[in-house]
């Protein structure tokens, strides 16, 4: 009988006579030349599908093939780079030390022809599901879904494009740094061994030094230029209002020219007092609505003073209520919430904005937050300032609103919770961003047993959290005034996307999901980071209820923490039924 040793030997004589004469010696050419001319790393290839794999599971918002094409693709290649690493330390530290042979080359040939295929199919099957799961997303948001199974595999070829060019940029970069640790070797004699770290650290500082300054300075000082281009544009739809409560009109402190687009649009809309009276049926008074620009101060005001100064011309401390909204990033005040509070007090009201950038949300939260914080805290305490020093029964309701990023500059007004309620009458915040400060105090210490998309904070005695109206009235009817309400989905990213999600898995995926959160999202590190971050281009691109589309939600908001004294359900559907169909109008014109 042969021992092992002559078993082995006869094995691998029989498979070089395989790969000399048949099909070995064809795949291992074919192998060769693919592999000498895109430099495959087979580790690599494995760890990026695995990471394309974990790309395409849910989401909180649906994704059309396009899109997540775009998002694999760059997850895969990250997950390349993961896998040379991985495989450059096997080779470095473990292979040494293993006393196993070299196999043969149709061997090691054979076994790369597999790891493509297997990692193709991989990929495909993975598709299959996710074409199902984002049917599951679509339905759970009440949409029709826009692509089939087959359509849906066209993501492959997108994300493989993408991660291409992903790969090949870093291999620009590699090649670089080689260059210059040759020239350094060459020029200024560093030794060889350090040459490389050297040349990656030099290429390093440049390019930071070159996108945190030349780049990044020049980036947003084309940002701002081209997006103030659009603050400037007049649409036929927003006409320069002649009644006084409006600024932007002949009498107004505030110049229609000065306003920007958005602040146009708010001042040249709403609700008229004959509007008003038809669907509440009473007699109404002509709204207030201020506005100031980033334009609309001269060189010896400033924006807070040229706001109170409006206020006290249009006489909005006279009225039941003032709402201070602090606006997104390019001025932009929900319509919706805005008429919903004229309505509701019979036109009796008077509603503050003001802009802080001519950029949108996005580019302003990632471009300087602080600029919102310090806009929203500077034009409460001027308003504050003269609100207060009137006597007590001569002072409207004094109510603050803000949306998105907008939420978060109109907290940073107040220190906490005790100086919050000692200032307002209410606050109504909505799609609020996980860094907001006072948020996530009341999240984090929310009360035992409450899930994170579902919180209840110090049993609801003051603030409370809703995704639906019938959130509000939870956990019991003692809600003690001042009342705050944040309202926020469980499938807003604007909500839940923080950078604590790169390698801890938040409350949110660990605890029972939110309604329209799909049951076969999970948290992968650094992927969900990723996945979330590419939803929030997407988060008004859902039906309202669901991601960033908060609708009429903000009419039960505003009630719940603001009712007048003649509210009731009859008149809050009227309401709702007349501000949809003016939202309805907005996004067909505007």
């Amino acid at each position: 009988m042969l021992d092992t040793a002559d078993a082995l030997t006869r094995l691998r004589a029989r498979g070089a006579a395989v790969f000399r004469h048949g099909w070995g010696q064809r795949i291992a050419r074919v192998a060769r030349r693919v592999e000498e001319i895109i430099d495959l790393n087979h580790v690599g290839l494995v760890v990026a599908t695995v990471f394309f794999a974990w790309s395409v599971t849910p989401s909180l918002l649906p994704r059309d093939w396009l899109f997540q094409g775009l998002i694999s693709g760059v997850n895969a290649a990250l997950g390349y780079g993961v896998g040379c690493v991985l495989e450059w330390l096997f080779r470095k530290w473990i292979r040494p030390r293993l006393k196993i042979g070299t196999p043969p080359e149709w061997v090691r040939y054979s076994v790369k022809v597999a790891v493509v295929l297997t990692c193709a199919l991989a990929a495909a099957y993975m598709l299959v599901l996710s074409a199902d799961w984002q049917r599951e997303i679509y339905h759970l948001m009440g949409m029709d879904e826009t692509s089939s199974r087959a359509a849906y595999l066209r993501t492959g070829g997108l994300s493989f494009v993408v991660g291409a060019l992903v790969v090949a940029v870093y291999r620009t970069l590699r090649e670089l740094v080689r260059f210059i640790a040759r020239q350094l070797s060459r020029w200024v004699r560093v030794p060889p061994a350090l040459a490389p770290a050297t040349g990656a650290l030099l290429l390093t500082v440049l390019l930071v030094t070159l996108f945190n300054g030349v780049a990044t300075t020049a980036f947003w000082s084309v940002a701002n230029s081209a997006f103030s281009v659009r603050n400037d544009q007049m649409t036929d739809y927003a006409v320069q209002p002649t009644e006084p409560e409006r600024s932007g009109s002949p009498q107004s402190l505030a110049k229609w020219e000065t306003l920007g687009s958005e602040g146009r649009w708010f001042v040249s809309h709403g609700p008229d007092p004959l509007l008003i009276g038809a669907v509440t049926g009473k007699p109404a008074r002509e709204p207030i609505r201020v506005y100031v620009g980033l334009e609309s101060a001269g060189a010896n005001t400033t924006q807070e003073d040229l706001a109170v100064a409006e206020l006290e011309r249009t006489g909005a401390f006279d009225r039941k209520v003032l709402a201070i909204v602090t606006t997104t990033g390019t001025g932009w005040v929900n319509s919706m919430s805005a008429a919903a509070l004229e309505y509701m007090y019979g036109g009796d009201t008077a509603i503050l904005a003001s802009q802080y950038s001519y950029l949108p949300s996005v580019l302003s939260f990632l471009a300087d937050r602080q600029k919102v914080a310090v806009a929203g805290k500077k034009m409460f305490d001027a308003v504050y300032a003269h609100w207060s020093a009137r006597p007590p029964e001569a002072r409207p309701k004094l109510l603050v609103y803000g949306e998105s990023l907008g939420s978060q500059g109109s907290e940073s007004a107040f220190s906490g919770l005790a100086d919050l309620r000692s200032k307002v009458d209410g606050a109504l915040w909505v799609g609020p961003p996980n860094s907001n400060v006072l948020w996530e105090q009341f999240v984090s210490r929310r009360d035992p047993g409450t899930r994170e998309v579902d919180p209840i904070y110090a049993d609801g005695l003051v603030v409370r959290f809703a995704a639906q109206a019938t959130d509000l009235a939870k956990p019991s009817p003692d809600w003690r005034r001042p009342r705050i309400a944040y309202l926020m989905h469980p499938s807003d990213p604007i909500v839940w996307w923080s950078s604590d999600l790169l390698f801890s898995q938040p409350d949110w995926l660990s605890e029972p999901r939110g309604a329209d959160v799909s049951s076969q999202m999970r948290w992968w590190p650094v992927v969900t980071f990723w996945q979330v971050a590419a939803d929030l281009t997407n988060a008004q691109g859902v039906s309202d209820g669901h991601g960033h589309r908060y609708g009429s939600l903000v009419l039960d908001g505003w009630s719940a923490i603001a009712e007048p004294p003649d509210w009731n359900p009859e008149l809050q559907e009227k309401i709702r039924t007349q501000i949809e169909l003016a939202e309805d109008y907005e996004r067909t014109v505007k």
